[in-house]
């Protein structure tokens, strides 16, 4: 053998370039050939199980980067706990109903809506929905993402629904369900109710008016010549007003201005005179509110009667304090209308266009009808000023256009009646971040009663049906049957079959003495599909369990699928769905905007594929603080590559090192090896231990920053700098060698184990290369455990310190490599003058020239008698010059023995010895 082949890096097959985008697929498709998910099922079973649910994403379109972070999240859980003792099911899921796939058939001019039926429209909209579970199926496993993806949940699979009837018929079982005529959340662009979760807030440029309204009859507490001022943005409400309402305990003032008398509440009579720009007023009455109730003033555009009432809500915050009331147009309005039974006028159809109810206006667009009624209001002196605000205003999260509060008979769920059983299980729940506890508990403190009912055709039918007195019919028996139905052919029967049909058979029911039944034709909200997931789900299957243990999902969730899940669950169960919540943020660009097609600042999940491969995206996703919002561009993730290519060097620097290396016959025990392996071996066990708890922890930037350090500073810089060589000069049976190796092997297969829930293509590229492991897959392993019996406090702080001696070594060649003494540390000689301490501690090192790579140091004097040329640091001093003899063509050391082995002119004495002796 030529000597000279000793000094290449031992040759491996596995690459130094990742090419991720290419090697990413062969790695998956191996993944296929195993059935890796059904091995890991398969090897833990009998293992304490811990289940992640998975929050349905809505099966529209391609995956966005938020979704990657979601799945990617879960997927560094849950394969960590598959190998940490762990049976780890994952079963992914789709949310499937819903107006945006109702939107998309129709938007695509393919499907003539008017021309099908209900059940065909139904029948397009899910052939439609399930090829965009598919398309997005195949995006979420190139992420890398493990799961049950042959058998996932969707929540129009027939047993899905099956599950959900019986979630809505134990509520209604219990009292939790009524239909009633009260305001909710509409949406004229989708022509349907809302819930709260399906709002979202945006500015909205409006009118606000102030209007007065003539006293009719004063009760004998006002004279009858007054006006009453209120004041609204929403000038199209004025027809449906029916009162004018005062806070009972607040003081209000008859103000005369202008010739006209004037009635503000006192505590907001500076603010309106500045904004009303009333000169010369006077304060001619004070009166309290409560005194003021039935007192009636004539509405400014009909013929009838304002009722003046009294509620809590009215407030100093903004307005005149009184109040205008229209209870079929806003939820203190109604609440405080029904205590003086007022009736429910509504004149908005679904569409937001006014009906024969509001004279004058009909047909009118809601929004439209702003301009000509504050009009009519100035043409009948009523209109005392117009100006415009822009304020935040309630938004369809789906088409983004103003929503309005409009009643109708919709169905609710009634979380009044449970609410102290929501906060209750709310504070038994583990939260991360502890905030969201907080959130989750005001939210349902504050929350209305829950509209369920959406009058659309994609969704679960609500399974209630009429008698002849046209009362709604919920028994246990239509709930089971109807449940039963949808279990074998699905819910669109519902809309093909009869009612009488639909009932069990020769059911009777006394509110039908002659046996006819309709049927309800709104279908359930979206939120109560999803949030019967842990019914439909959990329970469902037999492998998940509820409560799960983890639900994950972004922070706009708590007013979402966290909600409407710990709502149903807790109306049927008793108990929150959920162990623990843990909630990230959002993805915005590298400047912390939020993306956007027209900034041309989104980042995607299959280019950023495309072009770094899945293990960069999930990388990234492990360096960031994710339960705040992120940020990710072209920039951070190639500074993110960079990372991961220091990372995959260093394994395959371990890899290619023990080419030779059998852990079966050539390791040596912890008694043999050397202070510095031993200390690699502390640091490497510690680093077990922090890596598992950030896991548990689900902090996984402590996860990636650990890592990345131990491979770049205590490995790189440190423990491969120094062992080079050793393992490439010295022979290869040579103890000092094979202990190096030893350490190398338990660091190469303690670190494919740390990083394989977050580099998952990368870990099990690397796996089969490993020399002595059996499994088919590293995925098939549990984690390493912690050796404390290598720990050793003496030898810990020992090289402890002399790693902060080295880096003043280092520091020092580094100035003299840039003053032009030397060249590469080799051709260095240094001279070291330490304190007495240090002495001691270097004299115990013995071979100097390995720590330090040079090619001679030399201990000679103390700090004091250094040189005035010596680099001075703390507790040493370092002079640096070139080495004096040749270099070795062997090991590259400048040596005076090179050429003195007649045999071996070109090797040092110690490279010569080597040669002659073993080869």
């Amino acid at each position: 053998m030529d000597y000279k082949e000793t000094l290449l890096m031992p040759k491996t097959e596995f690459p130094m370039r990742g090419n991720l985008p290419n090697r990413e697929p062969q790695v998956q498709e191996k993944w296929n050939e195993l059935n890796i998910y059904e091995k890991v099922q398969e090897r833990t079973k009998d293992r304490p199980l811990y289940v992640l649910h998975d929050g349905p994403p809505y099966a529209n379109g391609d995956i966005h980067i938020g979704h990657a972070l979601n799945k990617i999240l879960k997927d560094f859980i849950v394969r960590y706990k598959s190998m940490a003792g762990f049976c780890a099911p994952y079963v992914p899921g789709w949310d499937t109903h819903g107006l945006p796939i109702e939107t998309a058939l129709t938007k695509s001019g393919k499907v003539k809506r008017k021309e099908l039926t209900v059940a065909e429209f139904r029948k397009k909209c899910a052939e439609y929905a399930l090829n965009q579970v598919d398309r997005q199926r195949d995006q979420f496993k190139r992420l890398g993402v493990r799961g049950d993806w042959e058998n996932p949940y969707i929540t129009l699979d027939e047993q899905y629904e099956a599950q959900q009837i019986k979630v809505f018929g134990e509520m209604a079982k219990k009292g939790y369900i009524y239909k009633g005529k009260k305001p909710v959340y509409w949406s004229p662009s989708s022509e349907s109710a809302l819930a709260e979760a399906e709002i979202e807030y945006h500015d909205k440029r409006s009118p606000s008016i102030y209007v007065s309204f003539n006293v009719k009859d004063g009760k004998s507490v006002l004279a009858g010549d007054e006006k009453i001022v209120i004041w609204t943005t929403t000038p199209w409400t004025i027809p449906a007003n029916l009162a004018i309402c005062l806070h009972p305990e607040l003081e209000y003032s008859v103000v005369a201005v202008n010739g006209e008398k004037y009635v503000v509440a006192s505590g907001l009579l500076e603010t309106l005179v500045s904004e009303l720009e009333w000169e010369n007023y006077e304060v001619v009455n004070k009166i309290k509110g409560s005194e003021l109730e039935g007192v009636t003033a004539i509405h400014p555009l009909y013929d009838r009667e304002s009722l003046v009432i009294l509620g809590e809500h009215v407030t100093l915050e903004a307005g005149t304090g009184c109040v205008h009331t229209a209870p079929g147009h806003g939820e203190d309005d109604f609440i405080v209308g029904q205590k003086y039974n007022l009736e429910v006028l509504c004149p908005v159809d679904d569409k937001g266009v006014f009906t024969e109810e509001a004279p004058g206006f009909e047909g009118l667009f809601y929004d439209t009808a702003n301009k000509p009624i504050t009009e009519q209001l100035k043409e009948a002196g009523a209109l005392i000023k117009l100006s415009f605000m822009t304020h935040s205003y309630p938004h369809d999260w789906r088409t983004k256009k103003p929503v309005i509060f409009r009643a109708t008979a919709q169905w609710f769920a009634s979380i009044k009646d449970f609410r102290e059983q929501l906060l209750k299980s709310i504070k038994e729940v583990n939260w991360v971040p502890g905030w969201g506890e907080t959130r989750l508990f005001n939210m349902v403190r504050d929350r209305g009663d829950w509209c369920i009912s959406r009058q659309r055709a994609w969704g679960v039918p609500i399974p209630v049906f009429y008698g002849e007195d046209n009362e709604p019919i919920i028994t246990d028996e239509t709930i089971e049957h109807v449940s039963n139905l949808f279990r074998e052919h699905g819910s669109n029967i519902w809309f093909e079959w009869e009612a009488k049909d639909l009932l069990p058979e020769g059911f009777t029911s006394e509110q039908s003495p002659n046996g006819q039944f309709t049927k309800e034709t709104d279908i359930m909200d979206v939120w109560f599909d999803s949030g019967s997931s842990h019914q439909s789900v959990l329970v469902e299957r037999d492998e998940l369990q509820r409560p799960a243990d983890l639900y994950l999902e972004g922070s706009d969730q708590y007013r979402g699928w966290f909600n409407s899940s710990l709502s149903t669950s807790v109306a049927v169960s008793g108990r929150a769905p959920y162990k623990s919540v843990l909630s990230h943020g959002f993805v915005l660009d590298g400047n912390g905007r939020k993306m956007s097609k027209s900034l041309g600042n989104v980042v995607i999940p299959n280019d950023v594929m495309k072009q770094l491969g899945a293990d960069i995206l999930r990388l990234w996703v492990a360096s960031v603080d994710y339960q705040a919002d992120v940020r990710v561009s072209d920039k951070i993730l190639k500074q993110v590559a960079e990372v991961y290519r220091k990372i995959r060097n260093t394994f395959r620097f371990l890899l290619g090192n023990l080419h030779d290396f059998n852990p079966a016959t050539d390791r040596v025990s912890l008694t043999e090896l050397p202070e510095l392996d031993r200390y690699i071996l502390i640091k490497l066990n510690k680093l077990i231990k922090e890596v598992k708890g950030n896991y548990d922890q689900y902090q996984f930037a402590g996860v990636y920053n650990k890592i990345h350090n131990f491979c770049s500073i205590e490995l790189s810089s440190f423990y491969m700098d120094i062992a080079k060589d050793t393992l490439y000069i010295q022979h290869k049976e040579q103890l000092n060698r094979r202990a190096i190796q030893t350490v190398m092997y338990d660091v190469l297969v303690s670190l494919t184990k740390l990083v394989a829930p977050i580099l998952s293509h990368t870990a099990d590229e690397l796996w089969p290369f490993i020399s002595g492991v059996e499994e088919e897959s590293v995925q098939l392993t549990d984690m390493p455990e912690e050796d404390a019996s290598v720990y050793d406090e003496v030898i810990e702080e020992k090289w402890d310190k002399v790693i902060e001696l080295r880096d003043d070594v280092l520091k020092a060649l580094e100035n003299a490599r840039n003053e032009k003494k030397i060249g590469k540390s080799l051709t260095a000689a240094i001279k070291l003058y330490p304190n007495e301490d240090v002495k001691e501690l270097l004299t115990s090192i013995g071979d100097l020239e390995k720590l330090f790579i040079v090619s001679k140091a030399e201990l000679v004097g103390s700090k004091e008698s250094a040189p005035s040329e010596a680099e001075h640091f703390e507790t040493l001093a370092i002079a640096v010059e070139q080495a004096s003899g040749e270099t070795c063509e062997r090991c590259w050391v400048v040596s005076e023995s090179v050429g003195s082995e007649t045999e071996h002119k070109t090797l040092c004495s110690s490279c010569a010895d080597i040669v002659k002796n073993h080869y």
